[in-house]
């Protein structure tokens, strides 16, 4: 805990600097799994808080971890695992921090029941911009509250966060995993609300592969298997399958499950319903992170990028290294592809979800799409994805909504690709929806508040705490309309195929990213049926034990 308060009273020397100098400034923490443009940050003055990447302690007694900004979820996993405990949120990509999760905006499938990543926080310990170190929590009365709130989403425009307290929940080793399929939009929406209000599902998200095959998958913690043969199913393995093409494989021959349903009498439909799904096991951090292999679908536009290459189980297997979250996520950035693709995660109501994916099919023709469902939050006051208009959901209470992940290629013509994001954000304010802030945002300013605002509950806050010289929320997130002008010679180059694509791989290389999924230990150990993590720890309580013998 030394170390941790030296380094905190560190970053609160140099922020008092610039605060005193009047002069803005950006937190460098070492990694992103943002998609904005790189020239955002192109002459911004950094705060390198890098170092504030530990777990420092896990307290089995209250449930809770105490955890600096920088630690990736993979990491967090390992160290709660060995204790039995899990966070309920955990983000689906391991390099997402617990310090990105609470400054941005951070839903996944156990969001149904558990909210958004930040509603499991406890408590922050913060740096004002002025250099004071604070603790806010969210209890009502609590001095800083407002502040807690506020600066979740806020994309650290309000200070920076330098310790997380996180609630914990009794792990377990499995995840009953059921694939239920779907033949419509509709069904699968439908099905996706049925199985939230089922109070036995722990984890519920859905995959639309086209108009006509959707699966829902929802996952059930358990300790025990239906007997000691059954075959358990891992995804982190160079030659186990991405989890999307598993699961469209498994179904793809099912009938569908809400045609079955709704067509029998309450005696048979149960029966009825098995015949649309299919059930399997799956270790628990192999399901928490069973996306990361190929970015959900993300991986296989590499493999049209590099078009010779071909997409087969072989050259999944052979450039593995190549394929996980965080080495995608470094091409991505080096390559300067992420100015082409369509990377956007938006908060819908239920009730016009159907009404937007027709949309971005008739328009963009993405598929999959990822349907992951929310509990959200009362807006305004808020930054997360909220719902709008006649549908927001009253003060104090909490709302209902569908993420719908639209990720693929978008228009090769920049102007029409920057074109197909206006009209996607102006879609989603059409239809009551929000979006995400890590990916590509184009909104005016005076149409951004209208989304997020009435601004003044914002700069409330800045002003209260001192924020006025840090750069806004807008300022952070906004994509310049015409970057071309001000790009030179090397997006130039880049763009040139495939240059872009060679100089991703190396930056990826030079990294060594990959090191880090080959050394993870919440992978599954299929001999010793067992998370490598626990076989580790039982080792070293036995290595203790024989010493103190």
């Amino acid at each position: 805990m030394e170390r941790h308060t030296q380094a905190v009273r560190l970053i609160s020397s140099t922020v008092r600097s610039f605060f005193e100098r009047s002069e803005p400034y950006r937190i460098f923490h070492g990694s992103t799994n943002s998609t904005r443009p790189s020239h955002l940050k192109s002459g911004a003055r950094f705060v390198d808080i890098s170092a504030l990447s530990n777990v420092l302690e896990v307290n089995t007694a209250n449930r809770v971890a105490f955890v600096e900004p920088n630690v990736p979820m993979d990491r967090l996993v390992e160290h709660t695992l060995k204790y039995g405990l899990v966070p309920p949120v955990v983000m689906e990509f391991p390099g997402i921090t617990a310090g990105g999760g609470y400054a941005g905006t951070a839903g996944e499938s156990s969001s149904f029941r558990h909210g958004y990543f930040d509603d499991n926080v406890l408590s922050v310990e913060m740096v004002l911009p002025d250099g004071q170190i604070i603790e806010a929590k969210p209890d009502d009365g609590h001095p800083y509250q407002d502040l807690f709130k506020g600066a979740a989403g806020s994309v650290g425009t309000l200070g920076v966060t330098t310790l997380l307290q996180l609630r914990l929940i009794d792990a377990k080793r499995y995840v009953r995993t059921t694939y239920r399929r779907t033949s419509s939009v509709a069904e699968a929406i439908a099905a996706v609300k049925e199985e939230c209000a089922n109070k036995d599902n722990d984890y519920v998200d859905g995959i639309l592969y086209s108009k006509d095959h959707g699966v829902v998958v929802t996952g059930q913690m358990t300790d025990e298997l239906p007997s000691p043969s059954e075959k358990v199913q891992t995804f982190s393995g160079a030659w186990d399958p991405w989890f999307y093409m598993h699961v469209q494989e498994r179904t793809k021959a099912l009938p569908s499950s809400m045609a079955a349903t709704s067509s029998s009498s309450s005696s048979s439909s149960q029966q009825l319903l098995a015949q649309g799904s299919v059930t399997e096991y799956v270790p628990l951090a192999e399901y928490l992170f069973r996306y990361d292999r190929g970015g959900f679908w993300v991986g296989a536009a590499a493999f049209k990028y590099f078009r010779p290459v071909p997409f087969t189980r072989f050259f999944r297997w052979f450039l593995d290294d190549f394929l996980h979250t965080r080495m995608l996520y470094r091409a991505l950035h080096a390559s300067g592809e992420s100015g082409r693709f369509v990377v956007q995660d938006l908060g819908i109501p239920y009730d016009t979800a159907e009404q937007f994916i027709d949309y971005t099919s008739d328009k963009l023709g993405i598929w999959p799409l990822w349907l992951c469902p929310l509990k959200t939050p009362a807006g305004p006051g808020t930054f997360h994805p909220h719902l709008r208009g006649a549908r927001a959901t009253p003060q104090g209470q909490t709302g209902e909504m569908l993420n719908v992940g639209l990720w693929g290629w978008g228009p090769s013509d920049p102007d029409a690709f920057v074109q197909a994001n206006r009209s996607i954000e102006d879609k989603v304010a059409e239809l009551g929806g929000t979006k995400w802030f890590y990916a590509h945002t184009y909104y005016s300013e005076a149409e951004f508040w209208r989304v997020y605002g009435p601004r003044a509950w914002y700069d409330a806050l800045r002003a209260k705490y001192r924020a006025a010289s840090l750069p806004s929320v807008y300022d952070k997130v906004k994509v310049k309309i015409n970057p071309r002008k001000e790009s030179g010679w090397k997006p130039w180059l880049k763009a040139k195929w495939p240059v872009g694509g060679v100089w991703g791989i190396w930056k990826g290389i030079k990294s060594r990213d990959y090191m880090l999924h080959r050394n993870a230990t919440w992978k599954w150990d299929h001999k010793a049926k067992e998370h490598m993590v626990v076989l580790q720890s039982r080792k070293a309580i036995a290595g203790h034990k024989a010493k103190q013998t």
